[in-house]
């Protein structure tokens, strides 16, 4: 098992790629944290959360990063002038009128990705995770699909569906039996929780028929039909989703 993300590892794989924070959230299952402050400020011993992730992507050499906001939208932008990006250039997407969700929010920040013409690491505020960057994004550049989704066989009631060669086919709930079938796959497919770290390919972007507000996952299952969108299995590393008051203690055993 790899060790929790830290500062002091100086390798830097990942120079130059562009990431994106996704923070709007409202974080309703964070009350009363959340009443009064953007779940992305929410601590785990002494670091929001939002300051974790921005260290982890800086450890593998990312730092130029857009982040989005609605959300107690100026606490987040003054929380990252204050410390001044943290060594980084972050840019603020404002989701003013409301969250866009994920891939609403992608869309919106679609063109910081699009100029530079290079795939890009997406992640959620509220996941802490030792995943390897370098690894996710070394499996992206060997098969170049649309994107690569890291994925786990840890329990989850709403699992990605995958074929042997960890092409996305469908989603399903396990709590309510509905399905998503992106493609017929040729054998009993695998069910594996989706760990809200991806690499997307900006091609992706000009290809997305979704508006408005939308998850991401429904662009995956929709252009998943006809093009490669891959999963890559990091079983073994943590993987945590901050999104209640218990996970906030659950995390805090893992990340000093």
């Amino acid at each position: 098992m790899n060790t929790p993300h830290s500062d002091n590892d100086t390798l830097q794989p990942l120079a130059g790629v562009r990431a994106m924070i996704f923070a709007a959230g409202l974080g309703t299952r964070l009350r009363p944290f959340t009443d009064h402050h953007p779940k992305a400020l929410a601590v785990v011993n002494g670091k929001p959360l939002l300051q974790r992730n921005i260290e982890y992507l800086k450890q593998s050499g990312i730092r130029d990063i857009m982040v989005n906001v609605h959300h107690f939208a100026d606490q987040i932008a003054d929380f990252i002038r204050l410390h001044d990006g943290f060594g980084c250039d972050i840019h603020i997407s404002h989701e003013a009128e409301a969250p866009l969700e994920t891939g609403g929010g992608l869309m919106k920040a679609a063109w910081y990705f699009q100029e530079h013409d290079r795939p890009f690491v997406v992640m959620n505020a509220d996941i802490l995770t030792n995943l390897d960057l370098s690894a996710l994004y070394a499996a992206h550049l060997e098969r170049q699909p649309l994107a690569t989704l890291a994925v786990t066989a840890r329990p989850s009631s709403r699992c990605l569906l995958f074929d042997p060669e960890m092409q996305l086919t469908g989603w399903r709930n396990s709590k309510t039996g509905a399905e998503k079938i992106a493609r017929i796959p040729k054998s009993d497919p695998m069910a594996l929780a989706f760990s809200a770290v991806h690499v997307i390919d900006p091609r992706m972007l000009t290809m997305v028929r979704q508006t408005g507000i939308f998850s991401i996952i429904d662009t995956y299952l929709d252009l998943a039909a006809d093009h490669e969108i891959l999963g890559f299995r990091h079983d073994g590393d943590i993987i945590i989703d901050v999104g209640k008051p218990e996970s906030i203690a659950e995390a805090e055993r893992f990340f000093q």
